[in-house]
């Protein structure tokens, strides 16, 4: 997920500089969204890792 939104943010900035200012601003935030939403997986799981292995084993 990390890696689309480093994509989207790179097609962000090269549309930017070729003056498509509409449709960088959408896959700038496609990219922002897709960064916020790997973020809270990544933090679910290390949630779910700490608590839920632990009562496991």
């Amino acid at each position: 997920m990390l890696k689309w939104a480093a994509i989207f943010a790179i097609l962000a900035l090269v549309l930017g500089v070729l003056g498509f200012a509409g449709i960088a601003g959408a896959f700038i935030d496609i990219a922002i969204i897709l960064f916020w939403l790997a973020v809270i997986v990544a933090v679910a799981f290390a949630v779910l890792g700490l608590t839920i292995y632990k009562k496991i084993t």
